[in-house]
């Protein structure tokens, strides 16, 4: 038999007619709910009852209400709901609040369908190729599939853009320039005509609706693979998931069931068993091309700042360099900059300037010994891809990112 965990039952009476600034008020605190990644709601509607006002609600043919009663049902760990249940106070005006202790089974793994996006912007073979990256930039998404029909053709990432569309920044750098230059640079790339038939990845792997997250997480790990279209039996688009959203899954279920054998052997693990050991780094006063070079040479695209006993004193990335150079008002510096990014044998020249110029002070930093969920939870709550692994001295250890937790997770 599974193990049972602590958790707190909410439950919320109201009035199906209750509203929350012009909606219905149930579906407000779902979308609260998840908006502050609680594990789940459930939405019932009674056929008959009555609240403190004594009037009778009822679904009979012969006295059909207009005002139902609804009950909204949310389990999570005693933490979240404690710290949800004053959002929901201030959101209901006419109803009941209960709040229970209660002991848990949860059945793990999750389906793909339960983190999945299920809003997903697609392309047909024939969308320009320019269309497709101002659709990607607009809606600040990494990946959209190339629809022909119900099925899927292909998908366009922004590794496709990169080495079949010619397009020489990523897309993460090309949403940290400013929204004015980022346009005048989308304007002057040169697709020639590209089409999204012209660089898309074909054939396309998908996930089934159905698969288990543990099951597309080996799959995403031994692919090296972001993002998956999500299909169902008939092969029709029904969602996409990413790298990340795998990531939350296994963040939340570990939440409420961190010491449950179904959880994958690696999470179990801690920050010193999926990080990188082999980190760039520099000095305050190392020469900016030099830190440039060193940035470029690492999968990691970052550079940490260490003084002289390898104590963390900032960090410098590619993004944060665009944006300084962009707030310097130095297009010549930040054209060269992007040259040397995209194509770093040409090199990057500028006359002075050090690491202490560029680079962020305010490092993210996390103890060896942080396990698995909590470094999930890191990476996802300040959004970020990266975070240095100190000791409690703040001298450098290494490096974790979303790929070696992936691979960690899959074993």
């Amino acid at each position: 038999m599974h193990s049972l965990v602590s958790v707190k039952f909410m439950k919320i009476f109201l009035g199906e007619a209750a509203r929350h600034k012009g909606r219905p008020l149930h579906e407000a605190i779902v979308d609260e709910a998840r908006q502050r990644g609680l594990a789940g709601a459930t939405v019932s509607r009674g056929f008959m009852g009555f609240g403190a006002n004594s009037l009778l609600r009822t679904s009979k043919i012969l006295r059909l209400s207009e005002d139902l009663p609804v009950m909204v049902e949310i389990v999570d760990t005693p933490e979240r709901i404690d710290a949800f249940a004053p959002v929901v106070d201030a959101m209901v005006e006419d109803g009941s609040i209960v709040i229970s202790e209660a002991r848990a089974i949860f059945h793990l793994p999750l389906r793909i369908r339960d983190v999945m996006t299920a809003d997903v912007a697609t392309v047909t073979p024939d969308t320009p190729l320019t269309q497709v990256v101002e659709l990607l930039l607009r809606r600040e998404i990494k990946a959209v599939p190339v629809m022909d029909g119900k099925g899927v053709a292909g998908i366009i990432t922004g590794g496709d853009l990169l080495s079949r569309g010619g397009m020489p920044l990523s897309l993460d750098m090309q949403c940290a320039l400013p929204s004015a230059m980022r346009d005048e640079h989308v304007r002057c790339l040169d697709f020639k005509d590209l089409r999204a038939a012209d660089v898309m990845t074909r054939p396309v792997q998908t996930l089934n609706i159905k698969t288990k997250v543990s099951d597309a997480m080996q799959f995403m790990a031994k692919g090296g693979l972001k993002r998956l279209p999500v299909v169902a039996d008939d092969g029709s688009l029904m969602g996409i998931v990413s790298r990340a959203d795998v990531l939350t899954a296994m963040g939340r279920a570990s939440a409420v069931a961190g010491h449950l054998d179904v959880l994958p052997e690696g999470m179990h693990g801690s920050a010193r068993d999926v990080m990188y050991r082999n980190v760039p780094t520099a000095g305050a006063d190392t020469p900016l091309p030099d830190v440039l070079e060193r940035l470029v040479a690492s999968p990691l695209r970052r550079v940490v700042i260490v003084d002289g006993e390898g104590r963390i004193e900032g960090i410098v990335h590619d993004r944060d360099l665009l944006q300084h150079f962009a707030r310097q008002n130095a297009p010549g510096i930040l054209t060269r900059l992007i040259g040397f990014l995209s194509q770093p044998k040409l090199g990057f020249t500028i006359s002075g300037g050090t690491a202490r110029d560029v680079m962020t002070t305010r490092v993210v930093t996390i103890p060896p010994q942080l396990p698995v969920s909590d470094v999930i939870r890191t990476l996802l709550e300040h959004r970020i891809k990266r975070v240095a692994v100190a000791d409690e001295s703040g001298r450098l250890l290494g490096m974790v990112d979303r790929d070696t937790v992936l691979k960690g997770l899959a074993g």
